[in-house]
């Protein structure tokens, strides 16, 4: 009675948080920030009072005949009423499309050219030529040393903004071949885009859908561009795989556990009771508020990997139910100890992915366990002999398998390239991908596109004296750091950083400063963040060479060698500076995070089977399973952060295989492989499948879990054959 009550419960518990998926749909993300954590940019986003509060997006311009967007200046004026528009709502053919999603600002260099202007009391909206704006000229032009604070923005927003072979004209007279009568010249710009107010649910691909609007109804073309636009398309893609590979992989799971198991019904009610699973799961998680990524998508198919498991132990194995229930129990306990250790990873996709597997592994279990049980002994056609006789791979020849194979496995760790690939964009789609290859034209052909925002959070108090000048000289010695993109204007070099003005008051303040002067750029408005009102910090930006790796990693030690040196506390973020840290750590530590997931694995192992020889087996073939992978990853395409959680899930199917031959007490009999290699056959089946995804994590998932479980069921086979002669030797 008490058990029908339990299973009673569970079924009801799957159903009802299955259906809250109805209540709560999820909407996976698929960004830098579900990646890893940067935290100056989580307080700047939630403190600051003058930075962005949503990442930027980037719109390619263009007109129609290809030709120049500067002459005539109609051309200029009719952009920037294109601009205004958007915001004014007033033309439903240039109006921001949707009320779902909220248009926060636009920066183009006009605005800033007609701003730059305006400081000369010169009007490029009004203009009917060139010539009114042009003339009398500006011999410095707008980066000379007396350049106004408007003139100096908009000479930023043309190096960025304009592609490198632009003419500059009267942005930079003093650089070579340039001349302060001309304006600044080329066939395309950029608009940098900020929408969403930092919704974490921000759908980025409705630029691309305001962008083709735009294009229909003006004489320019407009394109969605830049790294953000492809972290929509990839989460487009692997959506659209995700829901487009479930019906051949409910298809072939029911195919492989028929011929498998022998039994249509059992095949079916497992797939269900998985499926179950899986919804439960992320109704749930998804009611308590919880942000999926992507990347989680492919936690779906491994829980339904792992819940075959039971029903080929439990219906084909010669083990009785006792055996299988403990078998079960401890594969359970050390395949989630192995995954688990990703749970303190740096990297939030690998803790975020870890969380989702191991509540879906242990939901697996319990389902088996406690609902679906009796009904596979009620089905099982194998008769259980208390002394199963021995067949020929039980031959004491055979048994030198095991450390054979743990040599062989061993050696593919020991042949493999070392380093590990810089998480970018890249990583998340097809190599041949068209967009893909459009962001590496525009690395060369702007400033913006090439380089990568760092920024420098200081904590600082807003009315303190000395806290102001000590900033003024801490920005003063980061300035001179190498690895800041230098821009070389023909009569001096200066760096591309956003930093604080400094004062002739030598009793003036961070606040008193910031609030007389004007301190606008493309990616700042006002440094301060600020708490209750009261500013305890500010950010510096500054611009590095996003494909320089290695200059990225000595910037950020230096940053923190100079913060530390000059007593300043303080952090550094961005997306580049961040993901390449991870990625250095990740390869300083992989190897200790396989050895730790390996001692995880002995310890649970030990505290179940209480034999440490067992438990040592165990963890032993489970280090080298994850060894041999790590390998694999960088043999078959390169090691990366995003082949670190196919690492450790691969670690935790070796536990689980060699967890159920460890805490086998008889020899092994045929159907015991058979009920072994049918479970790993129909796993390996749905990664085979996911191996022929094209979102690029996806399949290389798939194609490393399929050699994970092929190396972990060699392992365990072998394993069982070495434990059986060394017991009977004994």
């Amino acid at each position: 009675m008490e058990a029908n009550r339990v299973r009673q419960i569970l079924i009801a518990g799957l159903l009802l948080g299955t259906l809250l998926l109805a209540f709560f749909p999820v909407e996976p993300q698929m960004s830098t920030e579900v990646i890893f954590d940067d935290e100056v940019t989580v307080q700047r986003k939630s403190d600051g009072i003058g930075t962005e509060s949503s990442e930027s997006l980037v719109l390619r311009v263009t007109h129609d005949d290809g030709a120049g967007l500067m002459h005539p200046v109609n051309r200029v004026q009719e952009l920037l009423s294109i601009e205004k528009e958007a915001f004014a709502g007033e033309n439903p053919d240039t109006a921001w499309h949707t009320d779902v999603t909220e248009l926060n600002r636009i920066q183009s260099p006009f605005m800033l050219w007609e701003e730059a202007f305006s400081s000369r009391n010169r009007s490029l909206t009004d203009a009917e030529g060139w010539s009114d704006v042009l003339q009398p000229m500006l011999e410095e032009g707008w980066c000379g040393k007396n350049a106004t604070n408007e003139e100096s923005f908009a000479f930023e927003a043309t190096l960025l903004l304009l592609p490198n072979d632009a003419d500059l004209g009267v942005a930079c007279p003093s650089m070579p071949g340039q001349y302060a009568h001309q304006p600044p010249t080329s066939n395309e710009l950029l608009w940098m885009v900020w929408i969403g107010n930092n919704q974490s649910n921000t759908n980025w691909s409705e630029l691309g859908v305001w962008a083709d609007q735009l294009s229909e109804s003006t004489n320019f073309t407009f394109e969605a561009v830049g790294a953000n636009m492809l972290f929509a398309k990839s989460k487009t893609l692997a959506e659209s795989e995700l829901k487009s590979v479930m019906i051949p992989l409910a298809i072939l799971l029911v195919s492989a556990l028929c011929i498998g198991l022998r039994d249509p019904l059992v095949a079916v009610v497992t797939l269900g009771s998985a499926t179950l699973v899986v919804g439960a799961e992320m109704g749930i998680m998804s009611m308590f508020g919880y942000t999926f990524s992507v990347i989680d998508g492919i936690a779906v198919p491994i829980i339904m990997g792992v819940a075959v498991d039971g029903a080929f132990w439990y219906c084909r194995s010669s083990h009785d139910v006792e055996k299988v229930r403990k078998m079960l129990f401890v594969a359970m306990l050390t395949t989630i100890a192995a995954v688990s250790l990703a749970l303190f990873s740096p990297l939030r996709a690998q803790r975020s992915l870890a969380l989702v597997m191991v509540i879906g592994i242990f939901l697996d279990w319990l389902i088996t366990r406690y609902v679906l049980e009796d009904f596979y002994m009620s089905r099982k056609k194998v008769d259980i002999s208390p002394s199963p006789s021995r067949n020929v791979l039980s031959r004491p020849a055979f048994t030198a398998l095991w450390p054979a194979l743990l040599l062989l496995l061993a050696g593919v760790a020991f042949v493999s390239p070392g380093g590990v690939e810089v998480l970018d964009i890249h990583q998340f789609l097809p190599e041949d991908d068209p967009d893909s290859a459009e962001l590496r034209q525009m690395q060369d052909e702007y400033i913006l596109a090439s380089s990568t925002d760092a920024w420098i959070l200081v904590n600082v108090k807003g009315d303190s004296v000395e806290e102001y000048r000590h900033l003024l000289a801490f920005q003063e010695q980061l300035r001179n750091h190498p690895s800041i993109i230098s821009l070389d204007t023909g009569l001096s070099q200066s760096k591309l950083m956003i930093g604080i003005p400094d004062s002739n008051d030598a009793n003036a303040t961070l606040d008193q400063v910031l609030s007389t002067s004007s301190l606008d750029s493309l990616m700042v408005k006002d440094p301060r963040l600020q708490s209750d009102g009261e500013t305890y910090a500010v950010v510096l930006v500054v611009y590095l060479d996003g494909l320089d790796t290695d200059a990225a990693l000595a910037f950020i030690d230096d940053v923190r060698a100079l913060l530390s040196d000059m007593e300043v506390s303080g952090n550094i973020g961005g997306n580049f500076v961040v993901g390449a840290e991870a990625a250095h750590s990740f390869d300083e530590s992989r190897m200790t995070q396989i050895f730790g997931a390996g001692i995880a694995v002995f310890f649970v192992a030990f505290g179940v089977l209480r034999s440490p020889e067992k438990a040592l087996r165990i963890a032993v073939g489970t280090v080298v399973v994850g060894a041999a992978v790590d390998g694999m990853a960088s043999l078959l395409g390169g090691r990366g952060v995003g082949s670190a959680p196919a690492v450790l899930l691969g670690m935790g199917f070796a536990a689980d295989y060699l967890s159920h031959s460890s805490s086998s007490d008889h020899a092994p009999t045929s159907n015991d492989h058979a009920a072994r290699w049918w479970a790993a056959f129909t796993s390996m089946c749905v990664f085979i499948l996911i191996a022929f995804t094209t979102f690029p994590p996806s399949s290389e998932t798939g194609r490393l879990l399929t050699l994970s479980i092929f190396f972990s069921v060699l392992l365990a086979t072998a394993l069982s054959l070495y434990q059986t002669q060394s017991d009977e030797e004994e």
